[in-house]
């Protein structure tokens, strides 16, 4: 296999890979509060809100550290145990313990019955497993220095040892590196606009379909709402990102437009889930909440929320890597590192609060750190159209 055909060959099994992996946990996390919550007259004690809370919180944290492990096992083992990981957090949920849940959110960093319980999340498991597995059909590129055959097995040690500790060197420096850059301007700028994105990747992603859930005016199918919800966020996430993401190469009005359009069709979505949601959704008991709305509770109302929560995320996220990208494109890792620690982090602490603020609290939090957010989002753009204007090519991100 010639070396392009392996690069592509990996490419594939790598998207198969992720795809089998987040399709199971974002499944589970989506659910994962109603779930529980149904479960909490049994001898099951927990929240779906804390149990996220804890997996981006370690996550953050381990965004730190994650070059420097890397290094020592490679990305195949990593990966393959990362893998292992998110399969135990989502088989969990097939007999749930409190102790268990909790640890398995740690590793990581349903009204139906109970036999349809476990045949979900049993289908999860399996589905993440394979993904995991996936993992071992990446083929290692060919080394470029071939030894030849006057080289002793001495020389051959000493150049491994000498490439694991330019691993670790370079481990070190990446660390040290996005330490540095945390605090230069344009990242602290970026950092509020990436603190948007976990607190409304929290909302869309756990505490939206937790309310869809709790509204007894759906009838029957408040529950299938959840999953119905899921599915138009990710027709968004996929239409924005496909578009934006194909534009941006040939867009001469920059990022700001788009960024706008995302803050703009977030506000509105909030303002119809403000008015289309009883406030007590978010942290109703598991017998659902019979409170009035400002306006009549509409399924339909719901769903093109759920839409335009995931059409205005991906405009977000397209273009604040797409800044990254630009911005530091001769070293990329360290910030896309803080973006990762910045994002989950915020996360972290939307889920905690999930636990109990109202739902009108929430979309005020979001509301104040998505116009916070736009603006230095904004400030960092024209400073990047000033180096453009110095003879960068912008357009070649």
């Amino acid at each position: 296999m010639s070396p392009e055909s392996k690069k592509l060959f990996n490419i594939v099994i790598l998207g198969v890979a992720f795809m089998f992996m987040f399709t199971a946990f974002q499944t589970c996390g989506n659910v994962a509060q109603t779930v529980i919550r149904s479960l909490n007259s049994t001898d099951f004690h927990g929240s779906g809100y804390t149990s996220m809370a804890i997996i981006y919180g370690v996550f953050s944290a381990s965004n730190l550290i994650t070059p420097s492990v890397v290094a020592i096992v490679g990305p195949q083992l990593s990966m393959f145990a990362s893998g292992l990981f998110y399969s135990m957090y989502i088989a969990v949920f097939i007999q749930p313990f409190t102790w268990s849940f909790y640890t398995a959110s740690v590793f990581i960093g349903i009204a139906a019955a109970e036999s349809d319980r476990r045949t979900v999340f049993i289908a999860l498991t399996v589905i993440s497993l394979v993904g995991t597995v996936l993992f071992f059909l990446i083929r290692k590129p060919d080394s470029e220095n071939v030894l030849g055959e006057d080289e002793s097995s001495d020389d051959q040690d000493m150049e491994m040892n000498e490439s694991a500790q330019n691993n670790m060197t370079k481990a070190v420096d990446a660390f040290k590196k996005s330490l540095k850059l945390c605090v230069t301007k344009e990242m602290l700028l970026l950092s509020v606009t990436t603190a948007y994105t976990g607190l409304e990747l929290t909302f869309f992603s756990g505490v939206y379909g937790t309310c869809i859930g709790a509204i007894n005016r759906f009838g029957t199918e408040e529950k299938s709402l959840i999953g119905l919800s899921g599915i138009f966020i990710g027709i968004g996430e996929i239409l924005g990102g496909s578009l934006f993401g194909l534009l941006s190469k040939n867009n001469r009005f920059g990022r700001n437009p788009v960024v706008l359009l995302g803050i703009l069709v977030h506000f509105i979505a909030f303002y119809l889930i403000f008015l289309n949601m009883p406030g007590d959704a978010p942290i109703a008991p598991v017998e659902g909440t019979n409170s009035n709305a400002y306006i009549r509770s509409s399924k339909e109302v719901a769903i093109l929320c759920s839409f335009l929560l995931g059409l205005g995320d991906s405009c977000f996220n397209t273009q604040l890597l797409s800044i990254l990208g630009f911005l530091y494109s001769e070293d990329s890792a360290p910030a896309f590192a803080i973006f990762k620690f910045v994002q989950s982090i915020c996360a972290a602490v939307a889920f905690f609060y999930s636990n109990y603020l109202l739902l009108h609290w929430q979309l005020l939090v979001m509301v104040v750190f998505g116009f916070f957010g736009t603006i230095s989002f904004f400030t960092v753009e024209w400073d990047a159209a000033a180096i453009v204007a110095r003879g960068s090519d912008y357009r070649s991100i």
